[in-house]
């Protein structure tokens, strides 16, 4: 069965850097754009930045010029480099397919961005 784990979450203090990786077992990431998404207390999960498989990239406005997003197409990971964390970049983070499939949800890593 396909599986997605997540990690590298942490608590960091505002203006900390985090690295973020997620493999994924099997091919699943193979010929896909791959995307990191969070979901922040009380609100519902949201797209953070994607990359397709001709390495284009694409980022929130909320993160842009912040986090970077990379894949290693034979290892099948996705990273996420995030410098300059803000305090509302706290939620939990999570990698899947774009658009997403259902089945891959994992569970997620946790970031926490407070002093």
């Amino acid at each position: 069965q396909a599986q997605i784990v997540e990690s590298g979450g942490d608590l960091v203090q505002p203006g900390g850097s985090l690295r973020l990786s997620c493999v994924a077992s099997g091919s699943i990431f193979g010929g896909r754009t791959l995307g990191w998404y969070r979901q922040a207390p009380g609100q519902q999960r949201a797209s953070v930045a994607w990359i397709m498989i001709d390495s284009r990239t694409w980022y929130a406005d909320s993160v842009r010029g912040r986090f970077t997003i990379s894949r290693d197409t034979q290892k099948n990971t996705v990273d996420l480099q995030m410098n300059d964390l803000k305090p509302e970049d706290t939620a939990i983070y999570y990698c899947n397919a774009k658009p997403p499939i259902p089945a891959l949800w994992g569970q997620g890593t946790e970031v926490t961005v407070s002093s």
